[in-house]
């Protein structure tokens, strides 16, 4: 038996909802992000501050797309730039406080509704699908999220898998 179908079909539903958990965690920052540009806050909040160039490889956008982006944030506070002290010629894109607190706040929200979810399951259920979680993000070459515990942030995904060809 052939079971590929069925595991896409099972995946593609999981995917549904978690789309659907993480547009609900944006409404923590109201209309002001998108999903796109939430990405965007997270590399920053992971990278620190970064040039443009850069930040438009890690979301796999043209440095044009990236810059509206980055002026859509500055203008909605979450973003700024600011003048590299190694390379005077160079900006930085950085996150502002309340750009941290906004990926914080939707990370919060995010884990909540996770960990909802994940609590209706039963103890043997949790484990098996961390196992099959475990075992997909590692052949899809994603990260461990952190603990909540985990003072040390990680990259958010976005890895090149090979996958539909990039953007």
């Amino acid at each position: 038996m052939d079971d590929v179908d069925e595991v896409t079909r099972a995946v593609l539903t999981a995917s549904r909802l978690l789309a659907a958990i993480s547009a609900r965690s944006l409404t923590a920052v109201g209309e002001r992000v998108t999903l796109p540009q939430f990405r965007m806050l997270v590399v920053l909040s992971v990278r620190g501050a970064t040039k443009l160039v850069v930040l438009a490889d890690q979301l796999q956008v043209a440095p044009s797309t990236a810059m509206r982006m980055v002026d859509r944030l500055i203008a909605a506070g979450l973003a700024d730039r600011q003048t590299n002290p190694d390379n005077r010629r160079e900006t930085l894109l950085r996150l502002t406080d309340e750009g941290r607190r906004a990926v914080e706040e939707v990370t919060a929200r995010r884990r909540t509704e996770l960990a909802t979810v994940v609590e209706r399951l039963a103890p043997t259920q949790r484990a098996a699908l961390v196992e099959a979680l475990t075992v997909f993000n590692a052949a899809g070459g994603e990260s461990v999220a952190p603990a909540t515990d985990d003072a040390e942030p990680r990259p958010l995904g976005w890895v090149d898998t090979g996958v539909g060809g990039g953007s």
